[in-house]
């Protein structure tokens, strides 16, 4: 219990950090809202190393820090949307076992912007901005890529010391 404690308190911290990365050093290519998304790495490293419960905590305590620290209420509402819409593809789609960890990534990268969009949409009640989804599947399928890789390589190393 006490490692795994430990663990949550580890992934919380290094999730806040990449946040304040990304808000530091924005990543500008010239379509509005496309990032990174690398506090997502520790979600995905979370949901494939501790599981569903753990991640969805994760992503919460995450949430929330950023949105208080960095964003406003409405920068909360969008994340929890598309935060919590990419859990749960990319739960579903682990669960089924028929994508890698870098598939499961881009979904949720994908369903990540689907969220955020969804919510758009509804908050100023205008469905034509999901016409700007596409551009935003290519991005969360890029960074969705990225994270994937990278989040595979740190699943394998870590795999085995949290179960020693």
């Amino acid at each position: 219990m006490a490692k795994k404690a430990a663990y949550m308190g580890m992934f919380t911290a290094l999730a806040f950090v990449f946040s304040y990365l990304e808000f530091l050093i924005p990543i500008n290519l010239g379509i509005p809202g496309v990032k990174l998304g690398l506090a997502n790495l520790v979600t995905i490293v979370a949901l494939y190393t501790m599981g569903i419960k753990e991640a969805c905590m994760l992503a919460l305590a995450r949430i929330v820090l950023n949105s208080f620290t960095f964003g406003n209420p409405a920068a909360m509402l969008y994340s929890l949307a598309g935060g919590f819409l990419s859990l749960l593809a990319m739960a579903v789609a682990q669960k089924i076992k028929l994508f890698s960890v870098t598939g499961v990534s881009v979904l949720g990268g994908v369903f990540h912007n689907l969220g955020q969009i969804l919510a758009a949409a509804l908050v100023v009640e205008n469905a034509k901005l999901l016409y700007y989804f596409p551009v935003l599947v290519l991005s969360g399928t890029l960074a969705g890529t990225v994270i994937g890789i990278l989040a595979a390589m740190v699943i394998k190393r870590l795999d085995k010391q949290m179960h020693d």
